[in-house]
């Protein structure tokens, strides 16, 4: 196969991926089954499309291509006798080979993708089993992407999906949005799934780089889908909107040699400005749908501060600080409140936030947590106390695992001492 059509077949795919799964698992009531029906059908894409050529509607033909082999499975292994509301009757699958393609595809997609999303970030897997198989089934990514993303083994991502899928069998997770009663608790837990990988993408937790773009570039694209599909959620629009203005700063937070540029010092000229104002507006519209702001936008509330700001001189830290104490209402955690101490040392002096920070240093959940002692050097730095600041810059760089960010606090730390 050509390299141009090898690339034409991945582009479809992971275009049109959730939506087949998605289309395929309302038939068939099984993700693995659904999966495995998903990728017969690529299967059949590559080794017919470079003869015939990509099909003027490529989502219908593999849609066509998975219902066939589900009939085939379904003859073979004599599942039409099961019971209906356990698989799906070979009745139904031969109704909907006898429908337009691209009407089977299209009915009730976006229920489809939404519920396909609901069941990836399902409460009961664990976060790092919901992040891969979200990124596996929603972002349509392979397991060797998602693998060298979290810079971890590929049988260890495999076997992590697949483990995935046998709870969501084993607990006999139906394919259905929850009830009403239970979307906002489940809906909080797709958006902590989605901003979980965007922060990983945004600030790496290990490795030699400070980010990884491809998860964040998967993050957005998840939370636009997300924003069409629940118009009416404010959170889901804050959330994309504290992803699209973090994102545009991408471009100016590492240096030419890869080295992390704080925010206070980053070229603001190399701020992405359209994703400033999808930011923006993405904001608006979650301010618009009425009530208290919930955590995730709050937290763009504050972003959009800085990306208002002309110059790092003209940020509006009373603000900033008074969004971070509504924010420690909604959501209280310590990560929230040393946040916060960085917040107040801008507004109101370095002294008022180091005591913030100085409250939080027994709170077992920091005691791993580099920031922590990142925050106090800072401030310590700031009041004149250069070689407290250098000894917690240390304390910081052996806490992280990122190699870029701990070759910076190792910077910060000479640095202190030189002046101390």
């Amino acid at each position: 196969m050509s390299a141009a059509s090898q690339t034409a077949v991945a582009t479809v795919w992971r275009m049109e991926s959730t939506r087949l799964i998605g289309g395929l698992m309302r038939l068939v009531r099984d993700l693995s089954l659904a999966e495995d029906l998903a990728q017969d059908a690529l299967v059949a894409a590559l080794e017919q499309w470079p003869a015939s050529g990509v099909p003027d509607n490529p989502g219908a033909w593999l849609m066509a291509a998975a219902k066939h082999r589900a009939i085939d499975r379904l003859r073979r292994n004599d599942m039409a006798q099961r019971k209906h509301d356990e698989l799906g009757a070979e009745h139904e699958l031969q109704q909907l080979l006898q429908a337009p393609d691209g009407d089977a595809l299209d009915d009730g997609v976006g229920d489809d993708v939404l519920r396909l999303i609901f069941i990836a970030c399902h409460p009961v897997l664990s976060g790092e089993a919901r992040a891969a198989l979200t990124l596996r089934l929603i972002a349509g990514l392979t397991t060797d992407e998602i693998a060298r993303a979290f810079l971890q083994s590929e049988p260890t991502i495999a076997q992590r999906i697949v483990r995935a899928k046998r709870s969501l069998s084993a607990a006999n997770v139906p394919f259905e949005l929850p009830p009403a009663g239970e979307l906002a608790q489940r809906l909080s837990s797709v958006l902590g799934v989605i901003y979980l990988i965007f922060n990983e993408g945004y600030a790496a937790t290990a490795g030699d780089d400070l980010m990884r773009p491809q998860l964040c570039d998967e993050a957005l694209r998840l939370g636009r889908i997300l924003a069409a599909l629940m118009p009416r959620e404010a959170e889901v629009h804050g959330l994309l909107a504290l992803m699209e203005i973090q994102a545009s700063r991408a471009p100016a937070r590492v240096d030419g040699h890869g080295d992390p540029v704080l925010l206070l010092e980053q070229d603001r000229a190399r701020w992405d400005r359209l994703l400033i104002r999808r930011g923006l507006a993405g904001l608006k519209r979650a301010e618009d749908l009425g009530g208290s702001l919930g955590p995730y936008a709050l937290q763009a509330a504050i972003a959009a501060c800085h990306a208002r700001a002309r110059t790092a001189a003209d940020t509006d830290w009373l603000r900033i600080a008074a969004l971070y104490g509504a924010l420690t209402q909604v959501l209280p955690s310590p990560v929230v409140e040393l946040n916060r101490a960085m917040a107040v040392a801008m507004a109101f002096g370095p002294a008022a936030g180091l005591a913030i920070a100085d409250a939080l240093q027994d709170e077992p959940s920091l005691q791993s947590y580099h920031l922590l002692p990142s925050v106090r050097a800072d401030l310590l730095a700031r009041l004149g106390r250069g070689t407290d600041a250098a000894a917690e810059f240390r304390r910081a760089a052996a806490l992280t695992r990122n190699a870029r960010e701990q070759a910076l606090l190792l910077r910060r730390a000479e640095s202190c001492g030189a002046t101390s």
